[in-house]
């Protein structure tokens, strides 16, 4: 009996033993492969935005959008664009306005452009508020996805900042001057594309936060370059490009009216004194006679 408790107990012995090594094994081999990935894991970038196992990332859509539009007086509707755009957020980079080139002509010569950046919500709005100015004859609106090239500028820029504080690291523990030197040079080569990738994704966030349009303000009755695109556009053309020759032609008749006027007294007075010259011949041949 107490034979059997013995071996009883050495055997409960043993199992203890074992699954204490086994045990230990365990957490020694976890703790290798814990301090393994970190090492790995130190210095690389942080996970990008869209790759597996992250949500979605917000689109990046860059807009770009133009517009004609036909109005009474370029000038003053490039005035209104400019009132519209900075009530919307935006402001005007570009403004050009030619005055018509003679005054004769009636306007047809005046133009005004602008170049616009209104926030990528309030494009739609500036769109429609254009319609209040005149006729809005073309409006083009461009969109392109640029989420890749984003994700891809803060991946790089995200490797670009670990690596430029790793050497950072180094230059802290230098031992050497040449060591020194050859983190210095390196930092500054990475602080050189950081700056450039920053830039970049800088005009990027602009230009998806921002879009452009473009406005081209012409007067009634002006073709627009190459022509109408259809029978209703070539009607309308046609029609105010009547009514701004009218309006013309009256100018032309004001102006010149005051000149027929002298010319009309000055013709009737030579025509009265012929008229009284031959009187005086007619009655002076007979007594000749």
């Amino acid at each position: 009996m107490r034979r059997s408790i013995g071996t009883a107990t050495v055997v409960l012995s043993l199992g203890l033993l074992a699954g204490c090594t086994a045990s230990s094994d365990s957490s020694s081999g976890a703790s290798a492969a814990a301090e393994s990935f970190a090492a790995a894991d130190v210095g690389a970038p942080a996970l990008a935005p869209g790759v597996p196992g992250e949500a979605a990332p917000d689109r990046q859509v860059v807009q770009t959008a133009t517009a004609t539009v036909a109005v009474d007086d370029p000038s003053a509707g490039a005035q209104r664009v400019s009132e519209l755009v900075e009530a919307a957020g935006g402001r005007v980079e570009e403004r050009r306005e030619q005055a018509a080139a003679t005054e004769e002509d009636g306007g047809g010569g005046a133009t005004a452009d602008l170049v616009v950046r209104v926030p990528a919500d309030a494009l739609t709005g500036v769109l429609a508020d254009l319609e209040d100015l005149g006729d809005v004859e073309a409006v083009a609106v461009s969109r392109s996805d640029v989420t890749a090239t984003a994700i891809d500028l803060d991946a790089r820029i995200s490797a670009l900042q670990t690596s430029a504080a790793r050497l950072q690291g180094l230059m802290d523990g230098a031992t050497t001057t040449e060591a020194l030197l050859a983190a210095e040079k390196a930092l500054s080569e990475r602080q050189s594309q950081l700056e450039q990738l920053q830039s970049q994704r800088a005009t990027l966030v602009d230009q998806v936060q921002l879009s452009t349009l473009s406005v081209q303000l012409r007067p009634f009755g002006v073709a627009p370059v190459g022509g109408p695109d259809g029978f209703l556009e070539a009607v309308g053309t046609g029609w105010r490009a009547l009514l701004t020759a009218l309006a013309a032609a009256f100018v032309v008749l004001g102006v010149v009216l005051p000149w027929l006027g002298v010319a009309a007294l000055l013709t009737a007075g030579v025509l009265a004194l012929l008229k009284l010259v031959r009187r005086r011949t007619a009655a002076e041949a007979p007594v000749q006679g």
